[in-house]
């Protein structure tokens, strides 16, 4: 355990109780310098930046935690070669400085480094075979000006036939000239990530409220809504943050949102044979798309990615169409021996990412960069930017809140501040937990498997097959802020990506909430 992840662990747990009483609190008229509205990754951020420079910080979320697009990414750590195809130079250096955050300081447990594999087959010509070659060096060079040892992200390089088959078994081997390989980060997930943020803004005294909208809100106060009894109350505050993603023009009338989707197909393990890279297979007659396929937690591999226009209201849960399935399908199937199919599917989700239109009524993809809006009505609006560079937009956000509010607050602390469970290399070794829940937990993964010791059950999985245990759907509940089965199994979990699985882990997670008094 590191000494910082020490020190916030005792005040960072997260439960009902907590979240009852903080309610109560707010009634009762406490000072708040920030009100962050949205507690996916950039809002849960944002609230950790902010608390831990002092100031008095409370995040609301309509739903839960990583309820909206903070749990449909791809859960990879990008360096930012893409945006340097592109010409946008200070984005990648961006994204490349971030990753290197996450991966050695932010969130050890949570963020891996992940080979990708480019398989050099027939259909990949010299010319796109040079391109790619020339982007993975361009790679190296970001992740050295990023300041990221070779020790954590090697260098990419060719790789023999026998090495790419090793890598993606299930890759064809007729005409297969070896591979190129890079590396990049991948998240155990997303929704974990955001849970920690989450509880070490807590830990640094902000707080953290599910199941509470904000409605009619202003630069200096906001309509707050328990939605789990109706009650409701008027706050004031010095600043407001939106952190809602494409939900913000709801909250920010003077931007225009358009949302693009993002699907990704779910499949088991054993449909890719022992999977230990991210698969990249470029797009027919494409020379800068490609879809991946990378294996995942609880057994699993994610393919993507789409990239569709989703015009029209904003579902709480976008769904793929069954044109995007196809497409992942055609595509990754170029590159496999045995073509996958829909029977092999397990489960699918989709994500949205926020297009603003400008005044101009042009659309603006901001996707790759991230935006600061200042609203006639006072409120800090935060959108665009990628998963991998949150912290960066928090840091953003509450820079601007504080100009805005004229709160005297210290600097930014969150690029040298580990999250909740964070440990690494050695440290990581000597843990004595099983590997799995090391992966998900860090240094917390001894006391997720304490009560086991008084009550047995509790170490035994949630439903055959599943390698979740009890335990952690009851960590989950008295630390992680689970109010109810979905969030269990939705959330702080992941079983219910595939719908097999999540019927047969909802009699745990109802056994769960029933054993807590």
């Amino acid at each position: 355990m590191t000494a910082n992840s020490a020190d916030v662990h005792g005040n960072s747990a997260l439960d009902a109780a907590r979240r009852n009483r903080e309610l109560q609190l707010l009634g009762d008229g406490v000072d708040i310098d920030v009100l962050v509205i949205g507690g996916g990754v950039t809002g849960a951020g944002a609230a950790l930046d902010a608390a831990a420079r002092g100031l008095r910080t409370v995040l609301v979320e309509r739903h839960d935690l990583a309820f909206g697009t903070s749990r449909w990414s791809s859960k990879l750590v990008h360096g930012g070669l893409r945006y340097l195809a592109s010409g946008q130079v200070g984005i990648a250096h961006e994204s490349a400085v971030e990753r290197g955050i996450l991966l050695t300081t932010t969130a050890p447990h949570l963020v891996r480094p992940l080979p990708q594999l480019v398989p050099l087959l027939p259909e990949v010509g010299i010319a796109q075979r040079t391109l790619i070659r020339a982007g993975f060096v361009a790679g190296d060079v970001l992740r050295r000006s990023a300041g990221t040892s070779p020790a954590t992200l090697p260098r990419s390089r060719r790789v023999a036939t026998a090495e790419a088959l090793r890598l993606a078994p299930t890759v064809r081997r007729d005409g297969l000239r070896g591979g190129l390989q890079s590396w990049d980060g991948q998240l155990v997930d997303d929704a974990r990530l955001v849970v920690a943020l989450a509880r070490t803004a807590a830990a640094h005294g902000a707080t953290i409220l599910t199941r509470v909208e904000a409605l009619d809100v202003a630069g200096d106060s906001a309509t707050l809504r328990d939605t789990l009894t109706g009650a409701a109350m008027t706050v004031r505050t010095r600043t407001v943050i939106n952190a809602t993603g494409v939900w913000a023009d709801q909250v920010d009338p003077s931007i225009e949102l358009r949302p693009s989707r993002g699907t990704h197909l779910v499949f088991d393990a054993e449909s890719f044979d022992g999977l230990t890279a991210s698969l990249t297979v470029p797009v027919p007659d494409s020379t800068s798309r490609f879809v991946f396929a990378f294996p995942a937690a609880h057994g699993r591999v994610y393919l993507g990615l789409t990239d569709e226009d989703a015009p029209g209201p904003v579902p709480d849960e976008p769904k793929p169409t069954d044109a995007e399935i196809d497409f992942l399908l055609d595509t990754i199937n170029t590159a496999l021996r045995e073509p996958l199919t829909r029977k092999d599917i397990r489960g699918t989700y989709a994500g949205l990412r926020p297009l603003l239109r400008t005044a101009d009524n042009s659309t603006a993809d901001i996707s790759r960069q991230h935006a600061v809006l200042h609203s006639p009505t006072g409120v800090i609006t935060i959108v665009g930017g990628k998963l991998t560079t949150y912290r960066q937009m928090a840091e953003d956000a509450v820079d601007a809140a504080i100009a805005r509010g004229n709160l005297t607050a210290g600097p930014c602390r969150t690029k040298r501040l580990p999250l909740v469970g964070a440990v690494s290399g050695a440290a990581r070794d000597r843990i004595n937990a099983a590997t799995v829940l090391v992966e998900r937990y860090g240094s917390e993964s001894a006391s997720v498997l304490e009560p086991a010791d008084r009550n047995p059950g509790l170490a035994e999985p949630v439903a055959p097959g599943i390698d979740v245990i009890a335990a952690e759907f009851a960590f989950a509940i008295t630390h992680e802020g689970a109010l109810d089965i979905d969030d269990l199994l939705d959330r702080r979990t992941r079983i219910g990506l595939v719908p097999e699985d999540r019927a047969a882990a909802v009699p745990a997670a109802e056994a769960a909430f029933a054993r807590q008094p």
